[in-house]
């Protein structure tokens, strides 16, 4: 085992969307992720084979379109993703979430362990944690 820390990404959650195109949209405006790639069929610019999109805070996602059997992601659910995200401005992008129309699970609020955080879901419905606490 190394004892040395690599700061460049190593863990990237993967996503299946039922509408990539709409959720790049919406992850863009109303979280600020900024996109990196996107990769679709030829034949079918709706399907999404690879797309990743990265966290300003550092890290990312990975993500393809939902229906095809050529990946095993292709063949997940919609919908069913739970993820926590570091951010030093709760408050500021709390307001940008809703009002892009992030559906609200857990309001804004501060925790006993210390973080500022709150949760939302995404068109899919998926559950976006967000908060200052980066971990031990």
């Amino acid at each position: 085992m190394t004892t040395s820390t690599n700061t460049q990404t190593a863990v990237w959650p993967c996503l299946a969307f039922d509408d990539a195109r709409a959720q790049i949209e919406f992850l863009t405006t109303a979280f600020g992720f900024e996109e990196v790639a996107v990769y679709a069929r030829e034949d079918d610019a709706s399907v999404v084979e690879h797309g990743e999109l990265r966290w300003p805070a550092g890290g990312g996602i990975m993500f393809g379109s939902t229906g095809r059997d050529d990946s095993p992601f292709g063949t997940r659910p919609a919908g069913v993703a739970s993820l926590y995200l570091v951010t030093d401005q709760p408050d500021a992008l709390h307001a940008r979430a809703i009002a892009a129309g992030a559906r609200l699970i857990r309001d804004l609020r501060d925790e006993d362990y210390g973080s500022r955080g709150f949760s939302v879901a995404d068109p899919e419905g998926n559950l976006w944690s967000f908060g200052t606490y980066r971990g031990e």
